[in-house]
């Protein structure tokens, strides 16, 4: 970097592609990011959910975080989705097109994708 107008410059480019947030209030999507998520292809779900949340506008409603290790690896990548007032939802075996449907019909459209839940994989 040359200036401090080239910084502004990356962190305006940057800013629409970053909706990693804590502390934020509605819904809130975590991403299971330990090595057994990674392994299985967490990095790019979870770059699927911040563009998507990104692209449908929806920042100002939706977080977008990671955990660590959520404890079912055979299911991994795995997504919770936690809803005031609702129960949480998880989302299992993802993958980032999995993911952009989750975000338009379940996050932007309020309906759960429930072939891609863990109750559809275990029952």
């Amino acid at each position: 970097m040359k200036s401090l107008a080239e910084l502004q410059a990356i962190k305006k480019r940057m800013k629409d592609k970053v909706v990693l947030r804590d502390g934020m209030e509605g819904t809130r999507v975590v991403v299971g990011m330990a090595t057994c998520g990674i392994a299985a292809g967490a990095r790019p779900v979870l770059n699927a959910f911040v563009e998507g949340v990104s692209k449908e506008g929806l920042e100002d409603k939706i977080t977008v975080t990671q955990t660590g290790c959520i404890g079912l690896c055979q299911y991994e990548p795995i997504v919770e989705v936690f809803e005031a007032g609702k129960d949480k939802v998880t989302y299992v075996k993802m993958t980032p097109e999995k993911a952009e449907e989750v975000v338009h019909s379940h996050l932007k459209g309020g309906q759960v994708v429930g072939d891609y839940t863990i109750g559809a994989i275990t029952a």
